[in-house]
């Protein structure tokens, strides 16, 4: 029997909560593929969980800025330039500047995973100097990329037109799984419970809007983060400072498997990426089919491809204000409505059906069928 192919994947995240790396690795190594992960070890990184793929974390002593990435990418690139493999994949235009190299110097291809306009996030919209040394890189590689995967329709055609380029699409969608919910908290029953999870609590995402909305909301409700982000420290001082600890709950990061223990138990999901900048104005971030999966109905601003979403299957509402007091009003108005809200309950569970990685994943599989 021939030895498997080899595929040697590259992600700056920690990988345990990256639900994306972890699926289309799990798809890979099913398909017949040899995945090996290299990831960035931070410094509160869970531990690396069971996988049917290896994965190894490369520990870096810087933490942010210029010196996080040029310490990652050094040190992934001579990671690369030895790892016995056949293909590269990177995930991101973080961790493509090494694949990409390595993959010239060995010979080898290279797949990139584009998880989002990577341009467009917030972090460079005040850093004109940083944006053009990633604009410098993503110019100068994503011409001469041959495979190349995002996460909607809305990232696919800002590169198609870019570049000139027609990038697949494989959705952030999870997979089906029965899952034993948690006992419910006592704290939490007779209480509605509002949920914003997942570790992309930064600003631009709708957190300390929402924190602010309970100021306007009775004390029958009760906010949950379960996540992390920049804004995290913000938000635990606000919500002192604004005395909400009664209505607002906050619980660190915690593993995809355990996460979707907890998920089940929120009345209304919440998905609130902004408008401002580009990156999350064409966002599907993957907590909006979480909720989906879990039969809990959505509350989200209504950026395209999640109004999409939203409208085709009518699981949720938009909200086309981001005013903390007009969300209130909307959100108490939907609740309220018992009717509306058990139709929403009900489509959520019949999307869960098709916007799951069961399906999804075929077209990931057209992708690398070709190279097993």
């Amino acid at each position: 029997m021939p030895d498997k192919k080899k595929i040697t994947v590259a992600v700056i995240s920690e990988l345990t909560t990256d639900q994306r790396v972890i699926r289309i690795c799990d798809t890979l190594q099913h398909m017949g593929f040899d995945v090996f992960v290299y990831a960035r070890s931070e410094k509160n990184s869970l531990p690396l969980g069971q996988y049917s793929f290896r994965a190894k974390r490369i520990h870096c002593y810087f933490k942010s800025g210029f010196l996080k990435f040029g310490e990652f990418n050094i040190k992934l690139l001579l990671k690369l330039l030895f790892k016995k493999t056949d293909y590269i994949l990177a995930n991101d235009l973080d961790a493509l500047v090494p694949a990409f190299i390595a993959s010239k110097i060995r010979n080898k291809k290279l797949f990139y995973d584009t998880h989002e306009y990577y341009t467009g996030v917030p972090e460079l919209k005040n850093a004109p100097f940083k944006k053009s040394v990633w604009k410098f890189f993503e110019n100068r590689i994503f011409p001469k990329l041959e495979t190349i995967y995002t996460v909607n329709d809305s990232v696919k055609r800002l590169y198609d037109t870019e570049y000139k380029k027609n990038l697949a699409v494989i959705r952030n969608v999870p997979v089906r799984t029965v899952v034993k919910p948690i006992e419910k908290p006592l704290h939490w029953k007779n209480r509605t419970v509002l949920l914003m999870q997942g570790i992309g609590i930064h600003p631009g995402r709708g957190g300390i809007e929402l924190l602010e909305m309970m100021k306007f909301m009775p004390d029958e409700y009760l906010l949950v983060y379960i996540g992390w982000g920049t804004q995290w420290e913000e938000i635990l001082q606000k919500r002192t400072a604004w005395s909400l600890q009664h209505k607002v709950e906050m619980i660190p990061k915690m593993p995809p498997e355990q996460l979707k223990q907890y998920t089940p138990h929120a009345d209304l999901g919440f998905s609130l990426d902004g408008f401002d900048n580009d990156n999350y104005l064409y966002n599907l971030p993957n907590k909006l089919f979480d909720y989906i999966q879990a039969g809990v109905p959505v509350v989200a601003t209504a950026i395209p491809e999640v109004l999409k979403i939203i409208e085709h299957y009518h699981c949720g509402i938009c909200l086309f204000s981001n005013e903390p007091e007009k969300m209130a009003e909307a959100v108490i108005k939907l609740y309220h409505n018992k009717e509306y809200y058990q139709t929403l309950k009900n489509n959520a569970r019949i999307a869960a059906q098709e916007l799951c990685w069961d399906i999804e994943k075929i077209k990931l599989q057209d992708i690398y069928k070709p190279y097993l």
